[in-house]
Parts: C-alpha cells; sequence; structure tokens
C-alpha cells in the first residue's frame, strides 16, 4: 500500500467519523470490492485515458450510486479524477485498519500447517490479546509447507513459530 492510499482513506474515514458511518462505509466499500473483483477489467476501463473523464464518471455513478452511500461514490469519483482509481484495493485495506484501529481490533493471521481446532484458536487469540493489549480477531490458514508449527502476522510484526524455522535456528547452531 501507498502512502497515498493512506491519505485517501484517512480522509474517507474522518468523514466517515463525522457522519458516524463508519461500519456503514466500511460494508459499502467491502461490497464494491466484491464487486469489482468479480469484473477486473471494469478497473481498466475506468483507468482508460481512451474515454472520457466525464463519461467514466457518470459509468462509475450509475453503476454504484443505486447502492452505496453517496460518499463512497463521490469518494471513487475522487480517486478516478486524480488517476489513482487503480489504489482503491489499498484505500479500502487501509480504511479497514483505520477502522479496527478506532475500536481497539487488530487481526491476526494465523498460518498453520494443519487446521486448527476452535479450542485452539480461542485459546491462541486470548494469548495474543494479552500480549498485544487489544481485542484480536485471527485469520487462520493452512499453509502446508510450513511443515509444523504456526506463523502469525500480528501488528506488521511476524511471528514464527514455525518448524521450517526452528530446524533453521538448530543448523545456524551447529554451524558455528
Amino acid at each position: 500500500m501507498t502512502e497515498m492510499s493512506r491519505e485517501y482513506a484517512f480522509a474517507l474515514f474522518m468523514l466517515a467519523k463525522e457522519n458516524g458511518a463508519e461500519e456503514e462505509y466500511m460494508e459499502a466499500l467491502s461490497d464494491v470490492c466484491r464487486i469489482l473483483s468479480q469484473t477486473p477489467e471494469y478497473i481498466d476501463f475506468l483507468s482508460s485515458p481512451a474515454v472520457a473523464l466525464g463519461e467514466r464518471i457518470k459509468m462509475l455513478e450509475q453503476a454504484f450510486s443505486a447502492f452505496v452511500p453517496e460518499h463512497i461514490v463521490s469518494f471513487m469519483s475522487l480517486l478516478l479524477e486524480k488517476g489513482r482509481i487503480r489504489e482503491f484495493y489499498g484505500c479500502v485495506n487501509e480504511y479497514k485498519a483505520l477502522l479496527e484501529f478506532s475500536k481497539n481490533v487488530t487481526v491476526a493471521k494465523i498460518k498453520s500447517a494443519v487446521l486448527l481446532t476452535e479450542t485452539e484458536k480461542e485459546r491462541l487469540k486470548e494469548k495474543l490479546s494479552k500480549m498485544c493489549g487489544k481485542s484480536v480477531m485471527t485469520e487462520c490458514i493452512v499453509d502446508e509447507t510450513l511443515k509444523g508449527g504456526l506463523l502469525i502476522e500480528l501488528d506488521g510484526k511476524t511471528i514464527d513459530f514455525s518448524l521450517k524455522n526452528r530446524l533453521h535456528e538448530v543448523k545456524d547452531v551447529i554451524s558455528k
């Protein structure tokens, strides 16, 4: 994500906060992302200088104004006008991070070699919450390349409890 994405997302988040619509805007942004991911060529169309800017803005408004808040459509139009519509996904990710931060919630991405049980997920969630002092939401992914253990991404840091990493550490100790 770029610094520009952060700035645009911050401006949108402040607008949402003024209107008490942080969650509503997040839902709308997620809906737009879902639609755009189904038709990736739409971003190419919106970015194309071959189509007049006014026409692209009109198409954008027609596509989204019926089901997303006016400020979201205006936000997307601004990105389009400034030639930054390709940064939309980055803006959405930054907005989500701002929303989670404002709620004192963080997301931990947990990769494990095998599927974790619900009990394991809950215990891990509790430990991570105590460790970082925030509520933690977890996204669990199975990654068989780990061979064993866990790889956790939390607040921009990586905590590596994988078997692969442990074996690498043992190898380093032995080679000294």
